[in-house]
């Protein structure tokens, strides 16, 4: 995993105060790492348009084309002129060398978006949105510098954004990148440094990006083990039994040594699940709220599941429930949630009376999470979205690694599932959750099949060739 933070500015001043490194020298390095990534993936020769806006992050294209002028056709366009020091400075030494500058826009086998970059504080005015519109039109693979034009300091589209198939931005990952919003003109992430490794140009973060690397599966490798040495993970199956069914099939796919559905009446799960009518006494874990609806009454949710000791992952109708969302108030007791931006305005309504809109709550995901954090720091929460966020303890994690196979009915039961697992292995929450998560987004990732076809079951049949790709435990 890799440390985020919102702003890079007290990080850049640093290299200038402490280590005496130059705004000239961090631009230098910046264009080295663009051109590094051009180099390894475009052959010499190839037409690169490169536009640039008035200030620095218009400087770091002009260094860029310099950079790059005599081994690739290089096209420099500056639509605005430039104003920074260093954006004039960085012109002279351009048109000293002989790179082209160009007036009209015309495509190239890769556009460069050099024009705004991190910390955009308003919206982009009509002649900006008109140039993005063009950029965006053009068929050559698309390099935002930074951060894409458009995309404002919270990640926020201002009000379109130009559409990169990779983001190089520069020292240190930043928040904005990580907004479910702008996820489709940002494209794939590259961090280049500035002159310093990320280990001095870093300084300490409560925030974190999570990596393919990050994952490790559940560990296997002792002999003298038996069916109890894995847990037993317990799942509540209510009105819409489905659920309660793929939830327990993850759960037992992935590690769980027993896995049993809490049912009423009878259902029929695969052999490998067990059911039975209480909460068997030897269970590791629970989860509760896919498909629930009213199934169980107050008097047996009380005795099986709000004075239960137990690890316990709350999904879906436990959100409804101010019952079973009183559990986030035992400090004692390794609690996920793990609520979509709908069921999160739901379960915030019923703990602090503020209604808030999905939308609102979709354009303030960091904010959000953070201020459940503070009421209830002992909770995992996961936050369910593009880029999935998880929060305990003030340490927040970005799960950026999920894809659109996954928007389908079933996968958030799977998930359910796969954390149940974990905490019925004797899995800390946030670990749990932390791997549960990338589990289910890798496993969909694997799934070859058309995007619109992913089923709950394909995720689950996945997980079992995961084994050998990434490392366990």
């Amino acid at each position: 995993m890799q440390k985020v933070f919102k702003s890079c500015y007290a990080l850049d001043k640093r290299c200038y105060d402490t280590y005496g490194l130059t705004e000239d020298i961090l631009m230098e390095h910046a264009a080295r790492g663009m051109v590094e990534y051009i180099e390894k993936h475009f052959e010499e020769g190839a037409s690169i348009l490169i536009v640039s806006g008035v200030g620095n992050n218009g400087a770091d294209g002009v260094v860029l084309a310099r950079q790059l002028y005599g081994q690739y056709a290089v096209r420099l366009a500056l639509p605005f002129g430039v104003k920074s020091q260093m954006a004039i400075v960085q012109l002279q030494r351009a048109e000293a060398l002989g790179v082209q500058m160009v007036s009209t826009l015309e495509d190239a086998d890769i556009i460069v978006d050099a024009i705004f970059g991190a910390g955009l504080n308003r919206e982009i005015d009509e002649d900006i949105q008109t140039l993005v519109h063009k950029l965006n039109s053009f068929h050559g693979f698309k390099i935002a510098c930074d951060v894409p034009t458009g995309v404002d300091e919270n990640g926020l589209l201002s009000p379109l954004g130009f559409r990169a198939d990779v983001t190089i931005t520069m020292g240190a990952f930043k928040e904005s990148l990580y907004m479910d919003e702008s996820k489709d003109v940002i494209g794939e992430i590259r961090r280049v440094n500035l002159g310093v490794s990320s280990t001095i140009y870093e300084k300490e973060s409560q925030t974190f990006v999570l990596e393919e690397s990050d994952l490790k599966l559940p560990s296997r490798t002792s002999q003298y083990t038996h069916k109890g040495s894995f847990g037993h993970a317990t799942v509540f199956c209510g009105e819409k039994e489905g659920a309660g069914i793929i939830a327990g099939t993850a759960a037992s796919r992935f590690g769980a040594g027993l896995t049993t559905l809490v049912v009423h009446e009878k259902v029929s799960p695969p052999a490998y699940l067990m059911h039975s009518t209480v909460v068997p006494e030897n269970s590791t874990a629970l989860a509760i709220g896919m498909g629930l609806g009213d199934h169980f009454d107050s008097d047996f949710l009380q005795k099986h599941v709000v004075q239960s000791h137990l690890p316990i992952v709350l999904d879906a109708d436990s959100f409804h429930s101010e019952e079973i969302l009183s559990i986030l108030e035992q400090k004692d007791r390794e609690v996920v949630i793990t609520p979509h931006p709908k069921e999160f305005s739901r379960l915030w309504k019923i703990l602090t009376g503020e209604q808030l809109s999905v939308e609102e709550i979709q354009k303030n995901r960091f904010e959000m999470i953070r201020k459940f954090n503070k009421r209830y720091p002992h909770v995992t929460i996961l936050l369910k979205g593009a880029n999935t966020l998880i929060m305990q303890e003030e340490r927040l994690y970005i799960n950026p690694l999920g894809c659109s196979k996954l928007s389908k009915g079933g996968s958030g039961d799977v998930l359910s599932g796969l954390i149940v697992s974990l905490l019925a292995q004797g899995y800390t929450a946030i670990d749990a959750t932390i791997q549960g998560s990338l589990a289910l987004v890798l496993a969909a990732n694997r799934y070859e099949g058309a995007s619109y076809s992913l089923l709950s079951t394909d995720i689950i049949d996945q997980l079992s060739m995961l084994e050998g790709v990434y490392e366990n435990v």
